[in-house]
């Protein structure tokens, strides 16, 4: 079969497997020995997902399929290279990387977060990036302490 043929096909390919480079974030990639191994299983799940596109014998079809793990295992091998795994506190007395904090917000909610890495975080399952607004002014405070975050107040009830 003719290129001419094809033209619009591998136009629509290319567009989908020329993909943006995942941002690396700015400063150090903190991570817990948790986040170290969740980057890990994440990078090992790429790569076999991009060897399992590679076999694809149809090229658009490989394309398509590989340009999402291939991108993913560039990230992923930039993390776990640029990684410092932070041990735990070594004390509850202040909040630092790895304590995990409770706080009450003004309108009397209860909330408890651990602070790790960014490609770790997820506010919703109860892990806080180190470089988040709340996180960062939670830093190096103690029970009872009151932080000032926009317009509203938190008050350290917990570190452990």
């Amino acid at each position: 079969m003719s290129v001419a043929f094809t033209k619009e096909d591998s136009a629509e390919t290319a567009a989908e497997t020329m993909l943006p480079e995942k941002p690396i974030p700015a400063g150090p990639n903190l991570v817990t020995a948790n986040g170290l191994a969740q980057l890990q299983r994440q990078l090992a799940e790429a790569t076999a997902a991009y060897e399992a596109a590679l076999a694809i014998e149809d090229i658009n079809e490989r394309r398509r399929h590989s340009a999402n793990p291939y991108r993913d295992v560039r990230y992923l091998t930039e993390r776990l290279r640029s990684a410092q795994v932070v041990p735990p506190p070594e004390s509850d007395d202040r909040v630092a990387f790895g304590s995990r904090v409770t706080i009450e917000r003004d309108d009397g909610r209860t909330q408890t977060f651990t602070i790790v890495g960014e490609d770790e975080a997820d506010p919703k399952a109860g892990t806080l990036s180190f470089t988040s607004p709340l996180a960062r002014a939670l830093m190096g405070k103690t029970v009872g302490d009151v932080v000032v975050l926009g317009e509203a107040e938190v008050e350290i009830v917990g570190i452990g």
